[in-house]
């Protein structure tokens, strides 16, 4: 019943036959949950508007036709005032090189029917074959509001259709209409266009559909009396994103348990059973002990992004975007940038690609050069493994897990660093500008449906298993080699006083004196301010690729030098010469240095080449990824000296 999903493109050549029929409407009506039910395909979704910033496309089939089915970016009007609503113009138009849609399914919210009036005469009077689709007609009954379907399609003059998306009621009639859309009829006369007359329209459209608004929802005054509160609301918010992270620690960490003790047995099982040495290293250290290693924090993962989709589904995402917004006017953003930071709590990609829906091209450049400070969700294994190291996990700050509270303050620190840098590239770049005003529609609460919940985390964990299977196992792959050649004879081992039947030293010995060791300690003189041995050097230098591969460096030394607890081999490692020879290398001021430097470097090249193309240049990319390097050394160092200060 689909094909893949994609950005605008690629689907007519492997189509081109098929009719193209593309899903418009206001953002958070509901347009791509219909697409997902029409096509079978897992588009996200979320109870607040900007979800869809780009255009999807995918097929709907019945048993004798198939027809391209294209989610547009959510509009409430014609006139673009953003890119992402740029998008949609010129689409409808045919413009930039798109094909325009042979026809339109307009969605319309029932309960907003008013205000999205003004906007279906727009798409009318564009003159293409349209069935409008009115969803959320449940929620219109269940608020004591009313709507004649056949009044309304007799009013507007063309085919009208009820279907609600997420419970997938009326998606099969809506189906079996895509095969009619040649006979859709049309209004005999169009819309007028001009405001006043257009207004006019909208309520004898209204009036003539029996038309009543939903009452207030009850719960949702209520509710918002307190999150919207300048006061209560942002105390709640703060509570909230604690709650956020000690659920993570504290639920994940039983499971996270689990995956250990079956890579563990994995590992045992390559020892068992494999007998060539070099195989068995290359099986045990480089994947289970450096991408099994990542793999441990998937937990972690699903259950951020699980947190992350039932608070957008829930609707209360929205409220902190409006109730940020008195904190974003400070720093010359509005409550839009929000929504675009927030997307980069997953990912800063799709944070990136929502400043789409910013009408200043000013605040978006600003807002995608502080995307990459937000904490995604690549950090999360650094972290998870650093604070292991650095605090207690039976540690109490009052009834507060002082692991969640460290964890809850990184994200902070990202999150008011890139707020900070936000401003300052919107004061160099519009140093007189004033911020635009920002409205968004705040949706009422729902119960999220467990499909969209689903879908949204495992979209997300899904990115990052795909990560593991290619860029960690190819770089821990590379790693392995780099840490295990050249390889040493057992005269060379003698001089040099290891006894080479002692496997554990063996390897030791062979990491401190690999090309890895030379590489970082090649890069020595830039990190040793910051505490970091030449094994700390090459985790960050594997991490610039992908941060999580600092996890399957460490992993992999720590396996070398003791395959049986590489947990505890981490903790207790030490310099093995040098200055600072036995000393341990994880102390607390190099720790708290490392967590500080991941939470400001710009260490995914994937985010790189996103500002490329969203900037249409390198030279943003270039200056994001020099500033977030120094920055990262200079707060690192300034994290290391505190902490010692503090007597760390």
């Amino acid at each position: 019943m689909s094909t893949g999903c994609h950005d605008a493109g690629g689907a007519d050549a492997a189509l081109p036959q098929a009719p193209r029929i593309a899903l418009v409407g206001a953002p958070n009506s509901g347009k791509t949950s219909i697409f997902n039910a029409l096509t079978g395909l897992r588009a996200k979704t979320g109870n607040y508007p900007g979800v869809t910033v780009s255009r999807y496309v995918g097929t709907a089939r019945t048993d004798r036709h198939r027809h391209l089915v294209e989610d547009l970016p959510g509009t409430y009007s014609l006139e673009p005032i953003s890119p992402d609503e740029q998008i949609t113009v010129d689409v409808l138009d045919g413009r930039q090189g798109a094909d325009r849609p042979d026809a339109l399914l307009l969605v319309v919210d029932a309960t907003t029917l008013r205000r999205s009036l003004g906007f279906v005469a727009q798409v009318l009077a564009r003159g293409l074959p349209v069935c409008a689709v009115v969803t959320f007609t449940d929620e219109l009954a269940r608020r004591q509001g009313r709507l004649d379907i056949d009044a309304f399609a007799q009013a507007l003059g063309v085919l009208v259709l009820p279907v609600v998306g997420h419970r997938g009621l009326g998606i099969a009639q809506l189906r079996e209409q895509l095969t009619t859309w040649r006979t859709w009829p049309a209004p005999v006369v169009a819309p007028p266009t001009e405001v006043g007359e257009r207004d006019a329209w909208a309520e004898s459209v209204l009036a003539f559909a029996g038309y009543r608004p939903p009452e207030r929802h009850r719960i949702t005054q209520r509710v918002d009396g307190v999150l919207l509160h300048p006061v209560w609301g942002t105390a709640v918010f703060f509570a909230v994103m604690m709650l956020f992270f000690q659920t993570v620690f504290t639920l994940a960490a039983p499971l996270q348990g689990w995956v250990e003790t079956l890579f563990a047995w994995l590992s045992d099982q390559v020892d068992a059973h494999v007998g060539q040495p070099w195989l068995s290293g290359l099986l045990g250290d480089a994947l289970i002990g450096g991408v099994g290693g990542v793999l441990v924090f998937v937990p972690q993962i699903v259950l951020l992004f699980l947190l992350l989709a039932l608070l957008e589904g829930i609707g209360y995402l929205a409220r902190a975007a409006f109730l940020m917004d008195r904190v974003m006017a400070r720093f010359g953003l509005e409550g839009r940038a929000f929504v675009a930071l927030l997307s980069s709590f997953a990912c800063a990609i799709p944070g990136i690609m929502a400043t789409r829906t910013l009408p200043s091209a000013k605040d978006r450049l600003a807002t995608m050069m502080a995307a990459p400070l937000m904490t995604c969700s690549a950090r999360l294994p650094v972290y998870v493994l650093l604070i292991g190291l650095l605090v207690d996990p039976a540690a109490k700050a009052g009834p507060f897990g002082a692991q969640g509270l460290v964890m809850f303050g990184l994200y902070l620190l990202g999150a008011v660093s890139a707020m900070l840098a936000a401003w300052g590239f919107k004061k160099l770049g519009d140093r007189h500008g004033r911020p635009v005003p920002f409205f968004m529609e705040l949706p009422p609460y729902r119960l999220p449906a467990p499909r969209a919940v689903m879908v949204a985390m495992w979209s997300s964990a899904r990115a990052f298993l795909r990560k593991c299977s290619t860029v960690i196992v190819a770089t821990s792959v590379v790693l392995w080699l780099l840490l295990n050649l050249p390889l040493h004879t057992d005269a060379q081992l003698s001089v040099a006083g290891v006894d080479s039947t002692d496997s554990v030293a063996v390897s030791a010995y062979t990491v401190d004196h690999s090309y890895a060791a030379g590489l970082g300690q090649l890069v020595a003189p830039v990190f040793d301010p910051l505490g970091f041995d030449w094994r700390i050097n090459v985790g960050v230098l594997s991490a610039q690729g992908a941060r999580e591969t600092f996890v399957a460096t460490l992993g992999q030394v720590a396996a070398a030098e003791d395959p049986e607890r590489p947990e505890q081999a981490l903790a207790a490692m030490t310099y093995p010469d040098g200055p600072h020879a036995g000393e341990a290398v994880f102390t607390a001021p190099t720790i708290a240095a490392l967590l500080v430097y991941f939470v400001y470097a710009l260490q995914c090249m994937a985010t790189v080449a996103v500002l490329r193309r969203e900037t249409g240049t390198w030279r943003w990319p270039a200056i994001a990824f020099a500033y977030l390097t120094v920055l990262a050394w200079l707060m690192a160092y300034l994290a290391r000296t505190v902490t010692i200060l503090l007597g760390g």
